[in-house]
């Protein structure tokens, strides 16, 4: 089988992990850039050009596609679909995970748990209503487009949440305002689905006097069981969105899990090293189940 990881470095570590267990379970592998890649769309068909050259009998692709080029990205495996080729994140799921807002009015239709979400217009003098709707301070303040933890502000008290929300108005940002989970305190655990299983789940703790858990600003990782509940919501909240590969990043609370965000593209160092699963070759497994699954259908309406 030939497999094409979609991502813009080849030496990132989930990159690198992907192509390793690919070519160890006897695949041909090979890490494409889709930001270079070429798109024909003409009577005959739609095609991939890729550095000259058109990319030619490819059964599968991983996604690997960072926010920054979302549209670029899903347009890229959006035309392998159409070529039929398999890919491992739909490239509809990956455009509706990256609409934060969207993902969570989704969420929320199904009745998974969430931090309290308020999202409105600009309106002058409407940062007072906003903060409470979400119960009042303390209270956090996202980004729509922030990621890794970037564009994340936690407000203490009223007034500093207004003042935030107020700035963050005035550039014309886009933003949502959320509850803050006390007894989380800095604390979540991100779950990592693949094909409606739970494959590895972590904790991640912020450093003192930090609320923000992510890797990237410092956060620590260690393993986790999760409960019942907690493994519920992660594998409702990846077949929601219609991911096949999600990091589901949860916070425990007192009213059970709460969703804060699922991930079409999660990286696998935090979740590999600190729960000793070799996830890379869970996914590489899950194409390879799927590709011939596909091949036996069509085998089928043919005969």
């Amino acid at each position: 089988m030939k497999i094409a990881i979609l991502s813009r470095n080849p030496h990132l570590y989930s990159t690198k992990r992907l192509f390793e267990a690919a070519k160890n379970a006897g695949h041909e592998a090979l890490v494409v850039d889709h930001s270079l890649c070429d798109l024909v769309i003409e009577q005959e068909g739609p095609s991939v050009i890729y550095k000259g050259d058109k990319l030619l009998d490819i059964d599968a692709i991983i996604p690997r596609i960072g926010a920054s080029v979302t549209f670029y990205g899903t347009a890229v495996v959006r035309q392998f679909e159409l070529m039929g080729v398999f890919s491992a994140v739909e490239s509809q799921a990956i455009v509706r995970s990256r609409d934060k807002l969207r993902s969570l009015q989704i969420l929320s239709r199904e009745g998974l748990g969430m931090p309290k979400t308020a999202f409105t217009n600009f309106s002058k003098g409407g940062e007072k209503q906003l903060v409470e709707r979400v119960g009042g301070a303390p209270l956090i303040i996202k980004l729509l487009e922030g990621t890794q933890g970037l564009g994340v502000v936690l407000a203490e008290t009223r007034k500093a949440g207004q003042s935030v929300i107020e700035a963050f108005h005035g550039l014309k940002a886009r933003i949502i305002v959320q509850e803050f989970i006390k007894e989380a305190k800095g604390a979540d655990i991100r779950a990592f689905v693949v094909n409606n299983k739970v494959v590895g789940a972590m904790k991640r703790q912020g450093e003192e006097g930090e609320f923000r858990s992510n890797l990237h600003r410092g956060g620590k990782a260690s393993v986790v069981k999760l409960s019942k509940e907690e493994k519920a919501a992660a594998l409702n909240a990846a077949k929601a969105l219609g991911l096949s590969i999600a990091g589901v990043d949860l916070l425990q609370s007192a009213r059970g899990p709460l969703i804060i965000e699922v991930n079409s593209s999660p990286g696998l160092e935090g979740i590999e090293r600190a729960t000793g699963v070799d996830i890379a070759s869970k996914i590489i497994e899950f194409v390879q189940f799927s590709v011939n699954k596909t091949t036996q259908r069509r085998k089928r309406k043919i005969e």
